[in-house]
C-alpha cells in the first residue's frame, strides 16, 4: 500500500497557473520552506517529508482555515490506487454524467431517456466501483467476547454519488448543449475535496466528453481540427472519424479528416503511433467496432476525470462486458509525470461474420474478440509538454 501527499487537494491548488495565483509563495512565506520543495509537495513528488516541515504545513493550514487541527496530519495523506477499479472506488465523491434524449421537443430532463447501451455501461461502472470489479473479499474476524463475525476492514467506495444529465447533441440547440456541458464541467471543477467525474458515451452522445477531453489536452472544445496542417499537430492523440451518415458535430477530436491533406476514409477510432503514423480501429457494420477509455488522474489533488464509450451502441455494450471481465487491463496508466497520470486506450472489437449492428438486448449481446491498444507514453508526453509558468 502506497500513500500520496494531498497538500494540493487541501489548499485547492490547480495545475493551471491562471487558477493558482500566489499559492506557492504564500506557503513559502509562512513556513520558510524552499519554493522547489513546496512545488514538489503540491505535485506529490517527494519521497519523504521531515517532521519539522510537516508541522509548519499543518500550522499554515490551520491558520489559513484550510483544515481543522483534529484533521491533521491525516487529511494530508491518501492511499494511492493500485488497479483500475480502485482508481474510481477511492474517490470520495463520484459524479456520473450521461447524455440523454427526449421523445418530443417539450420534454424536460425529468422526461428524458437514456440509450440502452449507455445504461448497460453505467451498470457495469457502478458494479465495478462498489465491488472493485468483483474482486473485493469479505474478510472477517471473530470478536473475543462472542461468537460473531464482523468485517475486518471496509473496502473503499465513494461516499457521495451524483448523476448529471446533459442533452445529447441534436436534442437541443448546439448553444444549449455547449452551455450545459460547460456548466457541468465547471461545477465539478469548482467542487472541493476528493472527487471523480466519469462521462459515459462518445462526443456524439455526451457533450461533456468533448469539454473534458479539450480541457485535458489544452484545446478548444466544439472546434474542428480537420483542417489542421498535419495530423501530428492534433491536440488529441486519438480521433473519432464519423460515419458519413452520422451527425457532423464540430469536435476537437472528431470529424471526417485527420488533417487538411490527410484523409481518413474508414470510420472508427484512430490513434497516433510512436512513429507519427496513425493506427485505426475501424467500424464495420458486420466485422469491426471500436471503443475508448481515457482518464486523467491527479492524485495530489484527489481529482479523477474519465471518459469512456463506444463508437456505436454495439461497441458501448461490448465495452461494458469487457470492463466486467478485464477491467484491470486498463491499468496502469500509460503516462505519469508532473503529478498527473493518464490512461489512454483504444479497443478493437472483431465480430463474428454474422454479427448484426442492431441486435437487441433481449436477443443476447453480440460477441467479439477484443484487442486493447495502449497509446504510447511518448505520444501523450509530447502533448503534455508546456512552457514552464512562473508563479508570482
Amino acid at each position: 500500500m502506497r500513500y500520496s501527499f494531498r497538500l494540493a487537494e487541501v489548499v485547492g491548488h490547480m495545475p493551471d497557473p491562471r487558477k493558482r495565483p500566489g499559492t506557492i509563495k504564500a506557503i513559502c512565506d509562512y513556513t520558510g520552506l524552499d519554493r522547489h520543495q513546496v512545488a514538489a509537495l503540491l505535485k506529490n513528488e517527494v519521497k519523504y517529508i521531515p517532521l519539522d516541515a510537516l508541522s509548519k504545513l499543518c500550522a499554515y493550514l490551520i491558520e489559513r482555515g484550510y483544515a481543522k487541527a483534529h484533521e491533521l496530519p491525516g487529511r494530508l495523506f491518501g492511499v494511492e490506487p493500485e488497479h483500475f477499479w480502485e482508481l474510481i472506488a477511492r474517490r470520495r465523491r463520484l459524479e456520473l454524467c450521461l447524455g440523454v434524449r427526449r421523445g418530443n421537443a417539450n420534454d424536460t430532463l425529468d422526461d428524458a431517456w437514456v440509450v440502452a447501451a449507455d445504461s448497460v455501461l453505467l451498470g457495469e461502472l457502478l458494479n465495478g466501483a462498489t465491488t472493485l470489479g468483483g474482486t473485493a473479499e469479505h474478510q472477517t474476524h471473530h470478536r473475543d467476547d462472542q461468537d460473531e463475525q464482523q468485517p475486518a476492514a471496509t473496502r473503499p467506495h465513494p461516499e457521495y454519488l451524483h448523476q448529471s444529465l446533459v442533452w445529447s447533441p441534436g436534442e437541443a440547440s448546439l448553444d444549449a448543449c455547449h452551455e450545459m456541458a460547460r456548466r457541468i464541467y465547471q461545477d465539478f471543477s469548482d467542487a472541493a475535496g476528493d472527487k471523480a467525474l466519469v462521462c459515459l458515451g462518445s462526443n456524439k452522445s455526451n457533450p461533456v466528453v468533448e469539454t473534458l477531453i479539450a480541457s485535458s489536452f489544452g484545446c478548444e472544445p466544439f472546434t474542428s481540427q480537420d483542417n489542421i496542417a498535419t495530423a501530428s499537430k492534433r491536440s488529441c492523440p486519438f480521433f473519432l472519424r464519423y460515419r458519413d451518415n452520422d451527425p457532423q458535430f464540430l469536435s476537437c477530436f472528431g470529424g471526417l479528416k485527420l488533417a487538411r491533406n490527410q484523409a481518413s476514409t474508414k470510420p472508427g477510432i484512430y490513434y497516433e503511433k510512436p512513429d507519427g503514423g496513425w493506427g485505426c480501429c475501424e467500424w464495420d457494420e458486420d466485422k469491426h467496432d471500436a471503443a475508448f477509455v481515457v482518464y486523467i488522474h491527479r492524485e495530489s489533488q484527489g481529482r479523477l476525470e474519465m471518459a469512456l464509450g463506444g463508437f456505436s451502441g454495439r461497441a458501448t455494450r461490448l465495452l461494458a462486458r469487457l470492463l466486467a471481465r478485464r477491467g484491470d487491463e486498463f491499468w496502469p496508466p500509460v503516462y505519469a509525470d508532473e503529478g498527473v497520470q493518464i490512461g489512454a486506450f483504444v479497443v478493437k472489437f472483431s465480430l463474428p461474420i454474422h454479427a448484426v449492428e442492431d441486435q437487441g438486448l433481449t436477443r443476447g449481446e453480440p460477441h467479439a474478440e477484443e484487442t486493447i491498444v495502449r497509446l504510447d507514453p511518448a505520444v501523450i508526453a509530447r502533448r503534455m509538454q508546456q512552457p514552464e509558468a512562473v508563479e508570482a
